[in-house]
């Protein structure tokens, strides 16, 4: 027997117990009905009752129940003779007995559904076993005909029609969009089914109609006509169909959206909600009306401060829905008083004015010979570290100009230090002599020497070294020009002596010892000066002696102040 699962086994066994009817006495028949499931067009095995030792039965009959209701021979076999055939046309060659006694019917069809009876006749008792067959038939495959191209918003439209053929029992047909079961709601969604049945056949045929009222979010949505059955996988078809619905918005955009500067190249687009979208559009330009055709952009190229307005866009079949934006197309200008090359002299103040025009906030930055300054640059009192290349860049997003000017500082030279050191090894003295002057200063000295180094003339400035070996006490002179003046200034050299650190601390002392002596013997003077003091009045020639005494003693601390001074 060719059941549909192990489950069905179960319940076929389950009925056969449930209508067995066992007699009180053994002479009567025992009666049991059981279902039997078989497939379409397969060989199906309809057994005997399986309780009934068949082996040693006297005889074994299959029979068939009539669409009247009369029994019908089908096949008897007795106790070793070979089985009898009484078959009717519908089931001439296709009917077999099996060796376990089922009966075997190929080809299964759905005339062949009825009931079949196994009588057992033993030596003690009568057996009769009864099973009622159900051919089943999966659909043969699903399709969806008179599919709908497209859907219009809110337009109840059929969107197909679903098919599953020839089946048993009828097939069952659901709907979905998106993977979401679709239910009539007698609105937007109505849902038609009908099952017709073949008459030569008696296989079942369902038919499902959809009608759909679209919405603009249905736009490629997926319907999916699915057919369930008690046999096989459920079977799908769908379909993807286009919402179509007319412009209700439309929207201008403007690129490069913000900021729009001078120069630029702006593209509008004009955008439309429409399935399928508009491909004509007016363009409105500060007055004048462009139809672009078959596109829906519009590009102004080099863009100046003038094109900064109201622009618009609109169907050219309905001027109603219409779009507008407004532009502002930065611009930005700078003045730069002075510029190119500013000669001024040291001292004297310059004014520096930087006008900007600009349609936005906007930042300003300064360099000087490309190193970044912190403020504007002001000049009250030019100064010579004042000269070099000022450079103003004043920025509105991506749109930056520049200016500049070269301040150069002139005037004459002014000697600002000159100092003196002696070498590492002691043998010459080092001058050195600053100066600040435009254009740059020549250094001249007054006495003969070796130049050691000079810097490199920066900011108006030089610095020059100069080595002399005196011989003897110098006055030395140094002097710088140029085509605005000069400046000059004296430094005082003296020689150097040699004398050895020894006769240094004995020349030391000897200067010790008489500043000492000096001190006692001004002292001693001073007493002597207050004693004298004391008898002044009593004798004119007292007096004029003590005047005579005094000069010598002045004359000896001078002679001891000389000698301390050597």
């Amino acid at each position: 027997m060719h059941l549909l699962s192990a489950r069905c086994a179960c319940a076929l066994l389950i009925h056969a117990l449930f209508f067995c009817q066992v007699p009180l006495l053994s002479s009567f028949a025992v009666k049991c009905i059981q279902s039997v499931r078989g497939l379409y067009g397969e060989t199906i095995e309809i057994p005997c009752d399986p309780f009934i030792q068949t082996e040693n039965a006297m005889m074994i009959k299959w029979k068939y129940e009539k669409k009247d209701g009369s029994p019908q021979d089908l096949i008897v076999k007795s106790k070793d003779q070979d089985a009898l055939m009484t078959l009717p046309d519908a089931f001439k060659k296709r009917v077999s007995m099996a060796a376990n006694s089922s009966l075997l019917l190929s080809d299964g069809k759905l005339t062949d559904q009825g009931t079949f009876t196994c009588m057992v006749v033993t030596s003690t008792n009568i057996f009769e076993h009864q099973n009622k067959l159900e051919v089943l038939k999966s659909p043969e495959g699903l399709e969806i005909f008179d599919k709908a191209q497209e859907l219009e918003i809110g337009k109840l439209t059929k969107l197909g029609v679903c098919t599953a053929k020839n089946a048993n029992p009828a097939a069952e047909i659901m709907w979905l969009k998106n993977n979401q079961a679709l239910m009539d709601d007698g609105k937007g969604i109505f849902i038609t089914k009908d099952v017709k049945v073949d008459l030569d056949t008696l296989l079942s045929t369902t038919t499902s109609t959809l009608k759909y009222s679209a919405q603009k979010e249905d736009d490629g949505a997926v319907f999916t006509c699915r057919a369930t059955h008690i046999v096989g996988e459920p079977v799908t078809s769908w379909i993807t169909l286009t919402v179509t619905y007319s412009p209700e918005t439309v929207e201008l955009l403007v690129t490069p959206q913000d900021p729009l500067v001078e120069g630029d190249n702006m593209t509008l687009e004009c955008v439309a909600d429409g399935n399928p979208a508009p491909t004509s559009f007016n363009f409105h330009l500060k007055g004048e009306t462009i139809k672009v055709e078959n596109k829906n952009v519009f590009t102004i190229t080099n863009v100046t401060r003038d094109a900064s307005g109201e622009y618009k866009c609109s169907l050219i079949d309905d001027r109603g829905l219409e779009a507008s934006k407004n532009v502002t197309v930065n611009y930005l200008d700078i003045n730069l008083r002075p510029s190119g090359r500013i000669e001024k002299l040291a001292g004297e103040a310059l004014e520096v004015t930087l006008q900007i025009y600009s349609s936005a906030a906007h930042s300003v930055s300064w360099k000087k010979n490309n190193r970044i300054l912190e403020n504007e640059p002001k000049f009250p009192k030019i100064a010579y570290s004042d000269s070099g290349v000022y450079e103003c860049e004043v920025a509105l997003g991506p749109l930056s100009r520049k200016a500049s000017f070269e301040l150069v500082v002139q005037g004459a030279p002014v000697i600002s230090s000159l100092s003196k050191h002696s070498s590492d090894d002691g043998k010459y003295k080092v001058l050195t002599c600053e100066a600040e002057g435009f254009p740059k200063p020549a250094v001249t000295w007054n006495i003969n020497g070796t130049l050691i180094t000079e810097s490199p003339f920066s900011n108006g400035k030089i610095i020059q070294k100069f080595a002399v070996v005196p011989s003897e006490n110098l006055t030395v002179q140094c002097t710088v020009s140029n085509k605005f003046g000069s400046d000059s200034k004296s430094i005082d050299v003296l020689p150097y002596t040699h004398v050895s650190r020894d006769q240094t601390k004995l020349v030391v002392g000897v200067v010790l010892g008489l500043l000492v002596a000096t001190v006692l013997i001004g002292l001693a003077y001073w007493l002597y000066l207050k004693k004298s003091k004391q008898g002044s009045w009593k004798t004119a020639e007292n007096e004029n002696g003590s005047s005579e005494e005094e000069k010598k003693l002045e004359e000896k601390v001078e002679e001891n102040s000389q000698k301390a001074e050597v």
